[in-house]
C-alpha cells in the first residue's frame, strides 16, 4: 500500500492504561509516511491519571504526528464535509464510545469524528479496550460488527481470570487492519485466544 497518499485519522478514548502502547502504535504508524491525524476526547485531551499527565501525551501526539490535535465537536465535525481522511482509527475506543458508536450518538470529538467519517462511506476501524466487551458491551460490538464500514482491530480476553469479561484490540495488528479496512474487508481472524 502506498502509506505517504493516505490521510488517517486517530482518535483516542479514555482507556488510560493503555495509552503508552497507543502511543507506541503511533509513532510505528508515523513511520510509514501517512498523514496522521490526531483526535481526542475532551476526557483523553484533558485528563492526568495515574498513567501519565495529560499535558505529556498532548505533546508526544503532536511531536510525533506534526498536526494539531482535533479535541472539540466544532473540529471534529468537518472531518465530515471536507472528507480529508481516509480512514479513522479509534484506539483505544471504549465501553462508552462504543455504546455512543452504535447508538448514532456525537456527544465528544472522538463519536462526531465517526459520524463526520462516515457520512463519506469510508472505513472507521476500532480498537476495543473495555473491561465489560463481554458483559454489557457486547452487544454494542454485536451491532456495530453488522454495520457498513465498520471495522475491528482484532481483540481477546486480556486477564480472564481477574478480568472475565474485560477485551482489549491487539495493537500490533493495526497496519494489516488498515489495509484490510481500505479493501472492505475485516482482518480474519478477529477474535483471538
Amino acid at each position: 500500500m502506498d502509506w505517504e497518499n493516505k490521510t488517517i485519522g486517530f482518535a483516542m478514548c479514555g482507556s488510560f492504561c493503555t495509552f503508552k502502547k497507543a502511543l507506541a502504535v503511533l509513532e510505528m504508524l508515523t513511520q510509514t509516511g501517512a498523514n496522521i491525524i490526531p483526535i481526542m476526547s475532551d476526557i483523553s485531551y484533558s485528563t492526568d491519571t495515574r498513567f501519565g499527565e495529560a499535558e505529556h501525551f498532548r505533546t508526544c501526539i503532536k511531536k510525533m504526528t506534526g498536526n494539531d490535535i482535533i479535541h472539540t465537536i466544532k473540529d471534529a465535525e468537518p472531518i465530515g464535509p471536507k472528507g480529508f481522511l481516509d480512514i479513522l482509527v479509534v484506539l483505544p475506543c471504549t465501553g462508552n464510545s462504543l455504546a455512543k458508536i452504535a447508538n448514532g450518538i456525537a456527544d465528544t470529538s472522538v463519536t462526531m469524528a465517526v459520524k463526520a467519517h462516515l457520512r463519506n462511506q469510508k472505513p472507521v476501524l476500532l480498537a476495543v479496550s473495555t473491561n465489560d466487551g463481554l458483559g454489557t458491551a457486547a452487544k454494542n460490538i454485536g451491532t456495530l460488527l453488522n454495520c457498513k464500514n465498520i471495522y475491528f482491530l482484532p481483540f481477546s480476553q486480556d486477564d480472564y481470570i481477574k478480568k472475565p469479561c474485560s477485551l482489549v484490540a491487539d495493537f500490533e495488528k493495526l497496519p494489516e487492519a488498515i489495509i484490510s479496512a481500505l479493501e472492505g474487508r475485516q482482518l480474519q481472524p478477529i477474535l483471538g485466544v
